[in-house]
């Protein structure tokens, strides 16, 4: 196989490190070439708890993925999913009298803006700036309005930002592996840039993901990722909730909730099939109260993720799509069901449900965004000579 320009990838997710090789054929077409994934090793809690433990991995990884493409790598780009992140969204104002914006009256704000955020958070780094409104006279504009006359500009930014102690451990992680990273993107970022370019015309929706432990919510408005949130609860505390009141045991539930027949619309009140029980004691027990209790719990986690999240008033506007994607519910189709039932129990919410994103997908966002940018969006390239605000207004101006 002959490798003419490849890119590693790196991953860094709760459960695993994923190391991913891209190239590109001599027509420039991107292809995936190499993929492997290994336990996640030395971080608990969203942190670094084990730096050598972490190094020791890595490297070994890295060397084999070197080995079997027979290829050295000099660079990679990293994505991570399992740090402590922030999110802020400032404005800054000009007031014009009539006069035009001009390219200075810009730069004096976002240089305003991230000056205020070096003095509130000094101890983290910024990963992503967003270009996220332009209002000239209180009305919207899609691009930057310089040259045009005004009496009041405000222009605001969404920062993303990581702790500086996890950023500065990265990088010397892979510094001792004698890589350099190119760039670091938020797994958060890579899918929903995945999602709005698979969807020209949406660029503001909300994406929440399901998982056996846990749960997350993010926002993406206007092209901008402005918020996320995790939860420490997932699709286990449906199946606790059902084997707490039924006293079924987990597998017995999961059989039953398997099993096609089981629809809302056919329980009426049927009872649980002996064959179920599989030589265990019989009992009773109506299928209908399973729903029911599944429905109980799932209107909750709705409510506390979307519905009542207070953290979300600011961002929830009529018709707003939420992509719902749900993991570890062993393709329970009535819960899944039921889950978008519950979160579209309100005027403002269309509720889509959606396919995991597959590595490939995700590896192919990545690439994009890193070889051609983000149309809202200047990422700070790390160990470049040119300073963040720089790059920021190459990305602006060019």
């Amino acid at each position: 196989m002959e490798i003419l320009s490849p890119i590693l990838f790196i991953e860094i997710n709760n459960s695993e490190y994923v190391f991913v090789v891209g190239d590109s054929d001599e027509n420039n077409n991107f292809k995936i070439i190499y993929k492997n994934a290994i336990p996640a090793e030395g971080s608990k809690n969203k942190k670094i708890t084990d730096f050598d433990l972490i190094f020791n991995v890595l490297k070994k990884n890295i060397y084999q993925v070197e080995q079997k493409l027979n290829y050295t790598f000099k660079e990679l780009i990293l994505i991570i999913d399992n740090f402590n992140f922030s999110f802020f969204n400032l404005t800054g104002f000009k007031k014009l009298n009539g006069s035009q914006i001009l390219k200075e009256n810009i730069t004096y704000i976002l240089n305003s803006l991230k000056s205020n955020i070096d003095d509130i958070e000094d101890q983290k780094k910024i990963l992503h700036i967003f270009n996220s409104k332009f209002l000239l006279d209180k009305q919207e504009t899609e691009n930057l309005p310089i040259g045009l006359h005004g009496n009041f500009y405000s222009h605001e930014l969404s920062f993303n930002l990581m702790d500086n102690n996890d950023y500065k451990d990265l990088s010397n992680i892979f510094k001792k592996c004698n890589l350099k990273i190119k760039k670091i993107l938020m797994k958060n970022f890579v899918k929903a840039a995945f999602i709005s370019n698979q969807n020209p015309n949406l660029n503001t929706f909300f994406q929440i993901e399901i998982y056996k432990k846990n749960s997350r919510i993010f926002y993406f408005g206007n092209d901008a990722l402005k918020f996320e949130q995790r939860f420490n609860f997932g699709s286990d505390i449906i199946l606790n909730d059902i084997s707490k009141i039924t006293n079924l045991n987990r597998d017995t539930i999961i059989k039953i909730l398997q099993n096609p027949l089981f629809n809302q619309n056919k329980l009426a009140q049927d009872l649980v099939e002996k064959k179920f029980f599989e030589g265990k004691n019989y009992r009773k027990i109506k299928k209908n109260l399973i729903f029911e209790i599944a429905t109980a719990r799932i209107q909750e986690l709705s409510k506390i993720i979307l519905l009542n999240n207070i953290n979300l008033k600011s961002y929830i506007k009529r018709d707003t799509k939420v992509f719902l994607i749900i993991t570890d519910l062993y393709n329970f189709e009535c819960l899944k069901e039921n889950f978008i039932a519950s979160l579209s129990d309100n005027e403002f919410f269309k509720v889509l449900y959606e396919e995991r994103i597959s590595t490939k997908d995700l590896i192919y966002s990545a690439s994009n965004l890193v070889n051609f940018g983000w149309k809202k969006e200047a990422v700070p390239i790390i160990h470049s000579k040119k300073s963040i605000i720089a790059k920021f207004f190459d990305a602006i101006f060019s």
